[in-house]
């Protein structure tokens, strides 16, 4: 797997993969992404901060994340394990459905946790929609605790957080 920072080049790809991703949720009734969010305006600003990163399996995009030190108000509601300025916070994690079920995520999860305590952080915070059972799996069975949770448009979800 190459891991990168992703480019303007690399946009239409990542719009294709987040699509092919809404579907697969809707197939399981999480009704967590739609046309209002993700947008490929999100991607493109997230480009021009370089804050997203892709990863490729040969020429096929198979994940992207974004990893910054923005985050909602509603972080500052949750009870964190370490005080502000020590977490990068994760976003808009996303694996193909084309290669789930490979432990892909899992691998994904550490690369970036790495990555995040090598620039000098303490944890990673993040926030996961409670009706997505496989997201909700994926961080607790790694060590992603809840902190408090977020009443967003789609719902609740919790506000979690790992120390590195």
């Amino acid at each position: 797997m190459e891991y990168r920072l992703g480019e303007e080049k690399d946009l239409d790809q990542i719009c294709e993969l987040v699509s092919g991703a809404i579907e697969n949720m809707e197939a399981h009734g999480i009704h967590q992404w739609d046309e209002f969010y993700p947008l490929r305006e999100d991607f493109a600003e997230d480009i021009s901060k370089q804050t997203l990163y892709v990863v490729y399996e040969g020429e096929e995009l198979i994940a992207l994340y974004v990893i910054s030190d923005e985050s909602d108000e509603a972080y500052q509601s949750a009870v964190w394990e370490n005080p502000d300025g020590t977490a990068y916070i994760l976003h808009r994690f996303c694996v193909s459905p084309k290669v789930q079920n490979r432990g892909i995520g899992k691998q994904l999860l550490l690369h970036i946790e790495q990555q995040v305590k090598a620039m000098g952080y303490e944890s990673i915070r993040l926030d996961t929609f409670v009706e997505n059972p496989f997201a909700q799996r994926l961080y607790r069975h790694n060590g992603y605790e809840p902190r408090g949770y977020a009443d967003w448009r789609k719902g609740r979800f919790d506000l979690m957080e790992k120390k590195l």
